[in-house]
C-alpha cells in the first residue's frame, strides 16, 4: 500500500472515531427512567404523573433505587408533585392477588428514600435533609406517612437546639428543616398533637431570642444608637419563620392549602392504607477535626453560615410577598433553594426562575404582557415575578457579613435574566438600583453599599454603560463624603476599571464630568512619577537610576550605584534632605515607573529586583544581597512611595501592596498600620478615619495574613498525616516479619521524635500565626484609635463620639465630610469584627485587655460601643 494510500486510510479511520464522538451517549433503560421522573412537568405535571405511574409500574424488573434517587435529586419546586406520585405508587396494581400481602411499589420507593435522608443527615448535608423533610410533610398531609412519627422527626431537630454550645450555623439549619416540616405538614399534625405543635414553635422562639445581639450587628442598615433588631426595610430569617409559624398555628395551618401545591389532595382516598412509620433519628453532633491541635484547613476559614440572615425588601407586599406570611415565605425559600442548587449552572437557573409560576398555585403572579389570561387573580397575591426573583437573588447577595456564594454569581445571574426578559426583567433591575440608591442616605451598611456599588458597575458593563445619571445629579449639591457621592465615586472607578476612562467619561453628564464634581478626574487614572519632571531637584538621579533598571542591570550594581548616589545627595546644594527617604522613593518609584507598562511588566520589575527591594527594606544598611534585619520606617516609606506613585489609581495601589507581601518585602502588619497612620484620602490630611479604599487594603493585608496560615495548617496537616502513614507501614511490616530489633525501633522513635521537615513545619507555622496575630491586634488597635480618640492621638477625628448619638442622626442632613467619615468608619469596624470573628475569637481575651482595658472604667460612649461590638462578634459561635 502506498503512502497516500495510508495517509487516506488514517484519515478514514480518523473520521470513524469523529463520527463516534458525535453520535449521542447510550442511554440505558434505568437512564430514561431515571432523566423521565427528574423531568416531570416539563410541560404539565398534572398530565404526566398517570403516564409517569405507568411508566415505572411498566419497568421490569422494577427498580426502586432508580425511583428513589431521581426523586431526591429532583428540584424542589417538584416536590408536592413527587409527592403525588408516591401517592399513586401506593395503588394496588390489576394483579391484587399476586401482590396481596407485599407492599406495594410505593412503600418500596419510600423505605429506599428514607435511607438516602439517613445518608444526607449523617453527613450533615442540610440543605438535601430539609428538602427530604418537606417531602416527608407533603406525604403526611397525603396520609401516606403518619402524623406521630413526622412529630417526632420534627423534635429530634428542635431537640438539636438543645445541645451544650450549639453552633448557630447548626441550630439555624435544624430550624429550617423543623419549622418548613410543620409549615407544610402542620395541617394534620395539629389535630393529632396540638401540644407538640405548640412545643416546636416554642423551641424556634427560644433560640430565636438568644441571637438578638447578634442580629444588631448583621442589620443591613445601621442605627450605631439602637438595640432594636427589627427594622422596616429588612426581614430576618429566624424573625420571618416565627411570624409565619404563629400566622399558621393561629389559623390551624389553614394557609398552608394557598402556600403550596398539594396535587395528591386531588386523587381518590386510599382504603386500608397503613400510614408509614419514620424511624426514629437522632441528628448527629458536629466534630471539628482536629489533629494534635492544630486544625484542619476547613476549620480555620471562615465560617460564612454563623450569622442571622437579614434580607433586604426592595418593593411594597402588592408587588412582591411578604416573607412574614405563609404564602411569602413559600415563594423565597423555593426560589432560593433553586438559586443554589443551580449555582453550577447560571443559565438553566435563570430559564428555571422565570418559569417558577407554573410549580406554584394558579394567579399568585401576574402573567407575562401580552401573555393570555388563564385564571384569576389569586385574592391578596397577584405578584410581578421579575421584581420578585430580583428582590430575591439582591437580598441574598446582601446578606452580611458574607453572601453564601460568591458575588459573580448573584451579579451574572441577573445579568442572565436580564437577556432571557429584558423587558421584563430590565424595569425590576432599573427599580431595585433607584430603591438602594435612595437607601444610602437612610444609613445602609457601607459593606452593603460597596457591593451595591460592585454589581451596578458589572451589570452596566454587561449592557453599554447605560444608565440615567442625571437622575443623580441634584445629589451633587451634597457633602462630598455623603453615602451617595461615595456611591457614584466608587461605581464609576469600577466601571473604569472594567472598560476605560474616555468611555465611561462619555456616559456621564456633564455636571459629573466637571473636575469640581469630583465623581471622576479628567485624565485616565495613570502613574504619577514624582521624578518626571526636569524640574525636579532630583530628577537627575532618578534618571541614573532609571538607565540601570532600563538597561536591565544586576542588582547589586543597583546597590553600589544607590551608595554612590546618597554621598552625592548629602553634598548636594538643595537644602536639607532626608536622604534615606529621598533615595528609598526614587529606587521604589522608579521601578513601579519601568513596571506600569502592565501588570507583567510589574511582577518581572518586582521580581528581578528582590534583592534590591529587600536592600530598601532593610533601610540600606544591609550587606549586598538584601539579608539584614528589616526598618518598619523604611517599609512604611516603600509603600508610602507606592501609593504616591499609584495615587490616581486605587486599584493599583491594592496590587502592588498585594505583590509586596507576596514577595514579602512587606508584612501584613507593616499594611496595616501604614493604612491607619497615612492610608485616608491617599495623604490627603484631614481626621483619621477610613473609606471603602483604606478597607480594601487592611483586608488584603488580613487575608493575606489569614491565608498564610492556612496554608501552613494544611502543610503541617500533611506531613503529620504522612509520617503517620510511614510509621503505620513500618509497623505493619514489622508484625509481618515479627522480627523487630532494637535498633530499628530506636531509629523509628527517633525518627517519629525529630522529623527535621515537620520541626521546619512547625516553627514556619508559630511564625506565621504571630504574624496573624499582630495584624489582626494591629488593626483592632487602629479602629479603637480612630474611633474613641484621646487628645494625644495624632489627627483625631472629633466627631467619631457625636456620630454614635440619636439626636445628630437624625440631623445627619447637616453633617459635613468629617461626620460622614467617622460614621464611615464605624461600619468598617463592623466589618471587621463579623467578617473576622473566628480569628479573633482566638485571641479574644488577649485583644481586649490589649486595647480596651484602658475603658474598663470609662463612660464614653465610643468606648461602650466599641466593646459591644467586640463582645458581640467574639461570643458569636
Amino acid at each position: 500500500m502506498s503512502y497516500n494510500d495510508r495517509r487516506g486510510g488514517y484519515r478514514r479511520r480518523n473520521r470513524d472515531d469523529y463520527d463516534d464522538r458525535r453520535r449521542e451517549p447510550f442511554e440505558t433503560p434505568e437512564d430514561k427512567l431515571k432523566i423521565a421522573i427528574i423531568k416531570l412537568g416539563e410541560v404539565d405535571a398534572i398530565e404526566e404523573l398517570p403516564r409517569l405511574q405507568k411508566q415505572i409500574l411498566d419497568f421490569v424488573p422494577s427498580n426502586v433505587a432508580i425511583v428513589s434517587e431521581a426523586i431526591r435529586v429532583g428540584h424542589p419546586y417538584k416536590i408536592p408533585y413527587y409527592a403525588a406520585l408516591i401517592r399513586l405508587l401506593h395503588e394496588p396494581t390489576m394483579d391484587a392477588e399476586e401482590t396481596e400481602g407485599k407492599p406495594t411499589l410505593g412503600r418500596l420507593v419510600l423505605e429506599d428514600f428514607w435511607k438516602g435522608f439517613q445518608t444526607y443527615l449523617d453527613k450533615l448535608e442540610w440543605r438535601e435533609t430539609r428538602l427530604c423533610i418537606q417531602f416527608f410533610a407533603h406525604l403526611t398531609v397525603a396520609e401516606i406517612v403518619s402524623p406521630e412519627s413526622m412529630i417526632a422527626l420534627l423534635q429530634a431537630f428542635t431537640a438539636a437546639l438543645e445541645g451544650f454550645n450549639v453552633s448557630h450555623k447548626r441550630a439555624k439549619r435544624a430550624v429550617l428543616c423543623a419549622a418548613e416540616g410543620l409549615m407544610i405538614g402542620g395541617a394534620s399534625l395539629k389535630p393529632h398533637s396540638p401540644t407538640s405543635v405548640s412545643e416546636i414553635i416554642s423551641a424556634i422562639q427560644s433560640f430565636s431570642d438568644t441571637t438578638n445581639s447578634a442580629k444588631w450587628l448583621v442589620r443591613p442598615t445601621i442605627d450605631l444608637y439602637a438595640d432594636a433588631v427589627t427594622i422596616e426595610n429588612a426581614d430576618e430569617m429566624l424573625d420571618t419563620i416565627l411570624n409565619m409559624l404563629k400566622s399558621l398555628h393561629d389559623a390551624d395551618f389553614s394557609q398552608t392549602a394557598d402556600s403550596f401545591p398539594q396535587p395528591y389532595l386531588t386523587l381518590p382516598k386510599l382504603e386500608q392504607l397503613t400510614p408509614f412509620n419514620l424511624p426514629m433519628v437522632l441528628v448527629p453532633p458536629e466534630t471539628d477535626i482536629e489533629l494534635d491541635g492544630t486544625n484542619t484547613e476547613e476549620a480555620t476559614l471562615v465560617k460564612k453560615d454563623e450569622w442571622p440572615e437579614y434580607f433586604l425588601r426592595l418593593f411594597d407586599n402588592d408587588v412582591s410577598p411578604d416573607p412574614n406570611t405563609p404564602a411569602g415565605y413559600a415563594v423565597r425559600s423555593a426560589l432560593l433553594d433553586t438559586i443554589s442548587i443551580f449555582e453550577v449552572n447560571r443559565k438553566e437557573c435563570a430559564r428555571l426562575l422565570l418559569e417558577y409560576p407554573k410549580w406554584n398555585l394558579p394567579g399568585a403572579f401576574k402573567p407575562k404582557p401580552g401573555a393570555p389570561v388563564d385564571v384569576e387573580p389569586a385574592p391578596g397575591k397577584h405578584w410581578q415575578l421579575e421584581s420578585t426573583i430580583i428582590e430575591t437573588i439582591l437580598g441574598a447577595y446582601l446578606i452580611l457579613p458574607e453572601s453564601s456564594h460568591k458575588s459573580v454569581y448573584y451579579i451574572s445571574l441577573i445579568t442572565e435574566l436580564c437577556k432571557l426578559s429584558p423587558s421584563t426583567v430590565g424595569p425590576a433591575v432599573g427599580k431595585s438600583i433607584r430603591k438602594l440608591y435612595g437607601s444610602l442616605s437612610e444609613g445602609l451598611d457601607v459593606e452593603a453599599a460597596r457591593r451595591f456599588a460592585e454589581w451596578f458597575a458589572v451589570h452596566m458593563s454587561n449592557f453599554g454603560f447605560q444608565w440615567v445619571w442625571k437622575e443623580w445629579v441634584p445629589d451633587l449639591a451634597l457633602t462630598v463624603q455623603h453615602p451617595r457621592r461615595t456611591f457614584m465615586r466608587r461605581a464609576v472607578e469600577f466601571e473604569i476599571r472594567l472598560s476605560y476612562h474616555d468611555r465611561i467619561l462619555k456616559t456621564l453628564p456633564e455636571a459629573m464630568q466637571a473636575p469640581e464634581s469630583l465623581t471622576t478626574s479628567e485624565q485616565a487614572p495613570g502613574p504619577l512619577f514624582e521624578y518626571d519632571e526636569p524640574t525636579n531637584p532630583h530628577h537627575d538621579a532618578a534618571q541614573s537610576i532609571l538607565n540601570l533598571f532600563r538597561g536591565r542591570a544586576k542588582a547589586e550594581d543597583v546597590i553600589n550605584h544607590i551608595d554612590t548616589l546618597k554621598s552625592t545627595l548629602e553634598t548636594s546644594e538643595n537644602g536639607p534632605v532626608n536622604v534615606d527617604a529621598t533615595v528609598r522613593s526614587i529606587v521604589v518609584q522608579s521601578l513601579l515607573h519601568i513596571g506600569a507598562r502592565s501588570f507583567s511588566h510589574l511582577l518581572n520589575a518586582i521580581e528581578r529586583y528582590l534583592p534590591l527591594l529587600r536592600f530598601v527594606a532593610s533601610g540600606g544598611n544591609a550587606a549586598t544581597g538584601g539579608s539584614g534585619a528589616s526598618s518598619p520606617e523604611a517599609k512604611a516609606g516603600i509603600l508610602t512611595s507606592s501609593a504616591a506613585f499609584w495615587k490616581n489609581n486605587p486599584q493599583m495601589v491594592g496590587i502592588v501592596f498585594d505583590k509586596l507581601m507576596q514577595y514579602q518585602i512587606v508584612d501584613p502588619n507593616d499594611v496595616v498600620g501604614w493604612t491607619f497612620v497615612n492610608g485616608a484620602g491617599l495623604g490627603l490630611g484631614g481626621p483619621l478615619s477610613l473609606n471603602a479604599f483604606e478597607w480594601d487594603l487592611l483586608r488584603g493585608a488580613l487575608d493575606k495574613a489569614n491565608g498564610r496560615v492556612v496554608i501552613a495548617r494544611r502543610k503541617v496537616t500533611a506531613l503529620r498525616k504522612e509520617e503517620d502513614d510511614t510509621r503505620a507501614r513500618a509497623k505493619a511490616r514489622a508484625n509481618e516479619s515479627m522480627e523487630v530489633d532494637a535498633d530499628t525501633k530506636q531509629a523509628d522513635e527517633e525518627t517519629a521524635v525529630d522529623n527535621p521537615v515537620l520541626t521546619t513545619a512547625l516553627k514556619a507555622l508559630d511564625s506565621l500565626i504571630a504574624e496573624q496575630k499582630a495584624a489582626l491586634s494591629r488593626t483592632l488597635e487602629g479602629f479603637v484609635t480612630c474611633l474613641a480618640p484621646v487628645a494625644a492621638d495624632a489627627n483625631p477625628n472629633p466627631h467619631a463620639r457625636t456620630v454614635i448619638g440619636e439626636q445628630a442622626w437624625h440631623n445627619r442632613a447637616n453633617w459635613d465630610n468629617d461626620e460622614w467619615n467617622a460614621w464611615e468608619t464605624w461600619g468598617w469596624y463592623r466589618q471587621f469584627c463579623r467578617i473576622y470573628s473566628p480569628y479573633l475569637r482566638g485571641y479574644a481575651q488577649t485583644f481586649y485587655t490589649v486595647s480596651f482595658a484602658r475603658f474598663e472604667t470609662s463612660t464614653d460612649p465610643a468606648a461602650e460601643l466599641l466593646k459591644k461590638t467586640w463582645n458581640i462578634a467574639t461570643e458569636v459561635s
